[in-house]
């Protein structure tokens, strides 16, 4: 009775209130849930729950060792070495072509991570413990640690200054010139000075701890002098002779495959048409022990798909089936595309490329950059290749088990190169992800609570009389089983029972 008489006094302007509030509050929880979404890929809502609420509620609990935590604790750090990121072997020089695009555009090519993981580079390559000894060392080694880029460039002068210094030179090279002329200019005066540490302390290494860490120093300085050289060579348009220094450095330290010499020479010997050459390489480096990256698995498929492409119909291959080579062809893109999902959309101009990172994730969005920024040409010169590529790397993702719990030629596509790429490639790009998140329960719970509550509303204000019927009818009915309950009770407890329970 008490309900009906509070609902017969509620009035039309009070369910125009309540079903406007809900619908406003329901909108900005779906605003920010798709903003948490975007950014983040999960649903903030189902991540409180899992974090907070579910220990709550007695669920498991993380402190007891059993199989199953053992087995997550495995994939946690499976996943963690699937995303290892990588120097890129191709980077570009940052004072003669990332500042030259930020002086042209107005926007920062590099994130603030990426920068810090190559300062950490330089740090571990060309410093060593016993920097305190000398001067110039001592005054390179916090400038690698500077912040500031002017600061850093102050420092190399400053070390310039007492003697020639090969450090200071690559670091004025990479950073102050800005064109490639004068980076090739700053690396020949490094490659001079670099030379003679190196030479003095192969001949002291065996001399101690120290010397030896000197001599690893001075080994990693001089094979990235040569490394880059070799590189402004390729820029210059002397690709021959940028061969030949990647060959010659390729067989003097042998053993230094942390640089990836052999991506840039690919690379070279791919802007020379010399195919036999580039099938060589790959034969040493296409190996089942070896790491693969996007530039071997697509550089095998180019060369296959070079055998056919030319010739290469749809319409012809249905109508007489596949021959041998073109089986080859198209099984060497889906293993390419397997590894790397991302690259086929930049190859085929589907998405703008920008200027890649001096860092890579493999198997993710920032390697497809990198290779498709130094690559789309080779591709582009062989006739019918992109074609070939167009007709047949959607076909990849039929033989990829889903959800990917296995993978057909590799292992299972990593969950965590979306996160990673976001920190590697700037603001402005958009990320490629795969494979595509579904949009979370909560995003579309709240879409249509949303939708709900706003149709009510528009009604309820355009016709109150009509929805204030409906929505008592509808409150007296959800309220009915309660009536009843409460009835029964009334009959069975004594009445002056009942009124002292409703008097407390």
């Amino acid at each position: 009775m008490e309900v009906s008489m509070f609902l017969n006094t509620l009035t039309p302007k009070f369910y125009v209130a309540l079903t406007g509030t809900s619908s406003l509050i329901s909108g900005l929880i779906l605003i920010f849930e798709w903003w948490y979404f975007r950014k983040y890929g999960t649903s903030f809502i189902e991540q409180v729950s899992v974090s907070h609420l579910r220990p709550l509620l007695g669920g498991v609990d993380s402190s007891t060792p059993n199989t199953s935590n053992g087995e997550a604790n495995d994939s946690n750090r499976q996943s963690v070495s699937e995303c290892k990121v990588w120097r890129n072997p191709l980077n570009l020089f940052r004072g003669a072509e990332y500042n030259r695009y930020t002086w042209v555009t107005g926007r920062e090519p590099l994130t603030y991570y990426d920068m810090n993981l190559s300062a950490q580079d330089h740090q571990t390559f060309f410093t060593c413990d016993s920097d305190h000894l000398r001067p110039t060392d001592a005054i390179m080694q916090k400038a690698w640690r500077e912040r500031n880029p002017q600061a850093r460039i102050s420092a190399a002068h400053e070390a310039l200054e007492l003697e020639d210094c090969a450090t200071a030179f690559i670091l004025l090279a990479e950073e102050e010139a800005t064109t490639i002329m004068k980076t090739e200019r700053l690396f020949k005066q490094a490659l001079k000075a670099g030379d003679g540490c190196y030479r003095r302390s192969q001949q002291l290494q065996h001399h101690g701890a120290q010397y030896e860490a000197q001599h690893r120093r001075d080994t990693n300085v001089l094979v990235y002098i040569k490394r880059r050289l070799a590189m402004c060579s390729r820029k210059l348009g002397r690709t021959r002779e940028a061969v030949k220094m990647m060959r010659d450095l390729m067989k003097e330290f042998p053993l230094l495959s942390m640089f990836n010499i052999h991506e840039n020479l690919l690379e070279s010997l791919l802007e020379l048409q010399n195919y036999a050459d580039v099938q060589a390489v790959l034969a040493k480096y296409d190996d089942i022990s070896l790491p693969k990256s996007a530039t071997i698995c697509y550089t095998a498929a180019l060369l296959k798909a070079r055998a056919v492409s030319d010739k290469f119909s749809p319409e012809a291959a249905s109508r007489r089936g596949l021959s041998t080579a073109e089986m080859n062809a198209i099984e060497a893109i889906h293993r390419a595309v397997e590894f790397n999902p991302h690259v086929p959309k930049y190859l085929l101009e589907m998405k703008s490329l920008i200027l890649p990172p001096e860092h890579i994730l493999k198997r993710g969005d920032s390697e497809a950059i990198a290779y498709a920024f130094f690559h789309l040409q080779h591709w582009k010169r062989v006739e019918g290749a992109l074609n070939l590529l167009h007709c047949t790397w959607g076909g990849t993702f039929r033989m990829i088990p889903y959800p990917l719990e296995k993978g057909h030629l590799f292992y299972p596509y990593p969950i965590c190169t979306e996160t990673a790429d976001r920190e590697l490639l700037p603001m402005f790009h958009e990320v490629s992800v795969y494979p595509k998140k579904e949009l979370p329960f909560f995003i579309l719970f709240t879409a249509g609570l949303c939708s709900f509550t706003a149709m009510l509303a528009l009604l309820t204000h355009q016709f109150p009389e009509l929805m204030g019927v409906f929505a008592k009818a509808f409150l007296s009915t959800l309220f009915a089983p309660l009536n009843f309950i409460m009835e029964k009770v009334e009959s069975i407890l004594p009445s002056s029972l009942w009124h002292q329970l409703t008097r407390i």
